[in-house]
């Protein structure tokens, strides 16, 4: 009877140990599912996986960050999680055997696990890998990976400790990596001549084999700043500059006109991962510009629609000569400011856009600069903005350039039959031009009116023209008249240089130039005068021929244009009244004596002819 229980007992005994023995298979089995699903997850965007062959023990892989503009001058890093036996069979790899690769592991990712959930209780390595792996913010391929990210959480809990691989300096591959799950980031973001700043990976979670050869694409996208000009033929065109489609890398403009300039910057695709995220704008000013106060105007692009940002946002910096005339506006960050993270509508698809105006002054160059690498008046913008969200590093992009342009007519009043130079001539310039149509060129500055030479200025007496919009030819003839916009402009003479002149009559002419919208450069500067006043022949572009005594200007250069100065040369001529000399007063005395003899013997012949015929008459 003893025997029959004891025999009963070890049965049971022995079928619940294989009862046991089964279980345990069998949560084996649904782990190793598990993270055969991860496995297949993470072989994204971020990671191509590689074909591998079984796990051997003591072999080891590389891996080779892929990104063509920067890996020659970023250096990267990389840490493992797991350590795990990773097999591949048939095209399906299996992750098993998971354990902590360190305690600094262990701590940081269960850190990071109770921080996303609060009912997270284990300090298992396989329990911890089993909860990554039912999370997309993990498997999946956006590169937009929020700042509180799982992942960001275990990079940031891990940023002081002394596991990390990194890479060499111009190389972009990590040996000796054994098996398991790595997480990837950026140890130093690059700055190659010719680009930007790199920014810093979102955080990129890996299988690796411990055998093959893995490339690694990091997740992140570099910012961009782009900066154009609005001509104002274009700007007086459109209801909203904003959505004019004609902003463009070159504008001219009139000596004392305001400009309008546009700054676009885009924004990092891992901009999520960025608790706080600086940008700053700054914009530099040749000496031919003034910035206009207060015209700083800033938006959030999203699509197609602008966004005003509330100034309290961002602090701007007037140019001026103080700090070398740089604009600056900045999205701060510290003491308690997130920078960009405190508009609420920014994305990592917004752009930044700022507005502002300019003016052109009279240091304003004339044509060409002649520094050989810029024509014009040209401004620069860059774009400084966080790239690690890890730390407080920022980067720069590279720079980006506009140039607004002016012209200069030199116009000769000349006798048109000597050709010499005339002075004492006085004109007037007008504009020609829909949008100033009328409009005086001021000739000098006046402070009191508060204007500067080259400044369209309208006049409210045209019959009091003040002296500020009045040219007077110097003992040469000579009128040089500088900072003019491209157009049409109307040329009068007001005032002949002597009175055996003649005033010439009102002409109109057009200034159109040519640019080269890379190298910043007038290529080619055309003038001519309207059709009405084709055929003058008191008018001539360029240099005179020397021909005197014809009365008639010839020019020989063409259409009197330099394209590299920016000048256009008119010459203006006068003809002169002739009379009849008054000189040798006592020939002139006797030819009209002897003019009133003959006239009164004439008279006297008729009287005595009709008499006599009277008396003829009466007989």
């Amino acid at each position: 009877m003893l025997r029959h229980r004891q025999m009963m007992t070890d049965r049971m005994r022995i079928k619940r140990k294989t009862e046991e023995k089964k279980m345990s298979m069998s949560k084996n089995i649904a782990r190793l599912a598990v993270t055969a699903g991860l496995t297949a997850a993470l072989s994204f965007g971020g990671v191509m996986a590689p074909v591998t062959m079984a796990f051997a023990e003591g072999t080891r892989s590389t891996v080779t960050f892929e990104d063509a503009d920067y890996a020659a001058s970023t250096t990267y890093k990389g840490i493992q999680i797991f350590k795990a036996k990773v097999t591949t069979t048939g095209g399906n790899t299996t992750v098993s055997s998971i354990e902590w690769a360190s305690s600094d592991a262990q701590t940081a990712v269960v850190n990071a696990i109770k921080k996303k959930d609060a009912s997270y209780k284990s300090e298992n390595a396989q329990d911890a890998a089993d909860w990554l792996s039912t999370k997309s913010e993990v498997t999946g391929t956006d590169s937009k990976v929020a700042s509180d990210n799982v992942l960001s959480l275990i990079a940031d809990g891990l940023k002081n400790s002394t596991t990390w691989k990194v890479t060499s300096e111009g190389s972009a591959s990590l040996s000796g990596l054994g098996a398991g799950y790595w997480l990837f980031l950026t140890a130093t973001p690059g700055k190659p001549a010719d680009k930007s700043t790199d920014v810093s990976t979102s955080p990129v979670y890996a299988v690796i084999d411990g055998v093959n050869a893995t490339t690694v694409t990091p997740k992140k996208g570099v910012p961009t700043v782009e900066k154009k000009v609005l001509d104002d033929a274009d700007a007086a065109d459109a209801t909203d500059i904003k959505g004019s489609n004609k902003w463009n890398d070159v504008a001219d403009s009139q000596i004392g006109q305001e400009v309008n300039y546009k700054l676009t910057g885009t924004i990092a695709s891992n901009y999520a991962t960025f608790g706080t995220y600086a940008y700053k704008f700054t914009d530099g000013l040749s000496n031919g510009l003034d910035y206009v106060k207060g015209s700083v105007k800033v938006y959030a692009l999203n699509g197609e629609t602008y966004s005003e940002i509330e100034s309290s946002n961002y602090t701007v910096t007037d140019a001026d000569a103080s700090n070398n005339n740089t604009l600056t506006v900045e999205f701060k960050t510290g003491d308690g400011k997130k920078g960009l993270k405190d508009v609420a509508s920014v994305t990592a698809d917004t752009k930044i856009v700022v507005f502002y105006k300019a003016k052109l002054n009279g240091n304003a160059v004339i044509g060409n600069a002649t520094d050989g690498n810029k024509g014009g008046n040209p401004n620069t913008v860059k774009l400084e903005y966080s790239n690690n969200p890890y730390a407080e590093g920022t980067g720069e992009t590279i720079e980006d350039t506009v140039a607004d342009f002016a012209f200069k007519l030199n116009l000769n009043k000349v006798d048109q039959g000597t050709e010499r130079g005339l002075a004492g001539a006085v004109f007037t310039i007008q504009s020609a031009d829909s949008n100033t149509q009328d409009q005086y060129i001021a000739s000098k500055d006046d402070p009191t009116a508060g204007v500067v030479a080259g400044q369209l200025v309208t006049v409210a007496d045209v019959n009091h023209l003040p002296d500020y919009v009045t040219f007077t030819s110097d003992k040469d003839g000579k009128i040089p008249v500088s900072g003019l916009d491209a157009g049409s402009y109307k040329v009068t003479e007001v005032k002949a240089p002597g009175d055996s002149y003649t005033k010439a009559k009102p002409f109109t002419f057009k200034i159109t130039p040519t640019y080269d919208a890379v190298t910043m450069k007038v290529t080619e500067l055309k003038a001519e005068v309207s059709e009405y006043d084709k055929g003058r022949n008191d008018i001539a572009f360029g240099t005179l021929d020397d021909t005197a005594g014809d009365n008639k200007l010839n020019g020989t250069e063409g259409a009197g244009t330099n394209a590299a100065t920016g000048e256009i040369t008119i010459n203006v001529g006068n003809t002169k009244s002739v009379g009849l000399p008054l000189t040798g007063l006592n020939g002139v005395t006797f030819t009209w004596i002897a003019g009133g003899a003959v006239l009164c013997i004439g008279v006297a012949h008729l009287i005595r002819s009709r008499k006599q015929a009277e008396e003829s008459e009466q007989e």
